[in-house]
């Protein structure tokens, strides 16, 4: 339900995200009566000293409308895959399914980006994608405890609370693990369950479409026993971040096993195969080639090897291809994924000679 990033400016690891997390369970346990405002209130985020800039940012909240009647917070999550998702909320209407749902992105600049994935599709139906915010999505939540019997989220309906029915799911051993920071590596899931025997070979961190990690995790103890009171960890902290632990199965976890390998993962480390080009998202669309040159200002790139590429009608999509002179250089810059340049935060994918001509040749690109 909620996964929090790291990042300066983003609304994760800062107290923004801390606070949705806590609301949300809130309005979830209390029923509709917490959203009643007392007078002179609101739902005002009050930053911590150490986020001055965050407050003066809308809230990065989109709501989706033209859903699949089956879908999930995983379709959703994968639609708007490569943004940084804080939380999604499916909402229902008489008992069912409306079709629409709330994203909580990470960042601010995000919400720009989901635009560009309005229209397109999940599955069959294509999916409209909307401006919202702070407000709209905490009425969502109200609505949702009003709609749900007992008080309970619509996924949960037969338990008293969301917790609730969390705890008493079936244990088979194994435990899927949700909003791991993107850096953790096997040996920090075994050491979060250092009162546990974990071994590494058991623990499987899951990747998403793109081959980057999700956030998520799978972990098999020796038995039922061993997992489930391993859920005394549930939201527990892995560095700056907060982990909900799920019971699972092995038809989950093998599905996500499967999903990393058709994408170029194996043994929980990414397989990826350097071709000397690196493709950029985040860009702010204000940057040049210069300003890439310079936030590579450890290699030599030719400013003839940047490639900005813009949508049909002239704009700017923030992302631009880079040709470094060698594979080997192109793996080192690696380490720039993530930096800033300016007020934005650039990932970095590892590309082809292909996916370069399809942009030159499909997408505007201007070479």
């Amino acid at each position: 339900m909620y996964s929090y990033y790291n990042s300066s400016r983003g609304y994760g690891d800062l107290g923004d995200g801390q606070e949705l997390g806590s609301k949300r369970q809130r309005v979830v346990e209390q029923g509709s009566s917490y959203y009643a405002p007392t007078p002179g209130s609101d739902f005002t985020f009050n930053p911590t000293p150490y986020s001055p800039q965050v407050s003066q940012n809308p809230f990065p909240v989109v709501r989706l409308r033209g859903l699949p009647f089956g879908c999930t917070e995983t379709d959703v999550s994968d639609f708007l895959h490569g943004l940084s998702i804080v939380d999604v909320l499916l909402t229902h209407k008489g008992g069912r399914f409306s079709g629409e749902a709330y994203c909580v992105l990470g960042y601010q600049h995000q919400v720009e980006y989901a635009f560009q994935r309005n229209k397109q599709n999940i599955g069959r139906r294509y999916v409209e994608v909307f401006r919202s915010t702070r407000h709209e999505y905490y009425r969502a939540i109200a609505s949702e405890v009003t709609e749900a019997p007992s008080g309970s989220p619509h996924h949960n309906s037969s338990a008293k609370s969301y917790d609730e029915a969390k705890y008493l799911m079936e244990h088979s051993g194994i435990l899927r693990l949700r909003g791991l920071p993107y850096s953790a590596v096997k040996g920090d899931i075994v050491e979060f369950f250092k009162n546990f025997v974990l071994l590494e070979d058991k623990v499987h961190i899951a990747y998403n479409s793109d081959g980057r990690p999700s956030g998520d995790a799978f972990v098999e103890f020796a038995g039922p026993e061993e997992s489930k009171a391993a859920m005394s960890m549930d939201r527990k902290t892995l560095g700056s971040r907060y982990v909900e632990l799920f019971p699972s199965s092995k038809q989950e976890m093998d599905e996500a096993i499967a999903k990393g390998r058709k994408v170029g993962v194996e043994g929980g480390e990414p397989s990826v195969v350097h071709t000397g080009i690196l493709r950029m998202r985040g860009l702010p669309f204000s940057a040049g080639k210069e300003d890439i040159v310079d936030f590579f200002n450890e290699f030599v790139i030719p400013e003839d090897n940047i490639h900005i590429t813009y949508n049909p009608d002239g704009r700017r999509t923030g992302e631009a291809f880079v040709m470094f002179s060698k594979p080997e250089d192109a793996k080192a810059a690696m380490t720039k994924d993530r930096k800033t340049l300016g007020s934005r935060y650039i990932e970095l994918f590892v590309s082809s000679p292909q996916e370069l001509d399809e942009a030159l040749s499909g997408s505007g690109a201007r070479r």
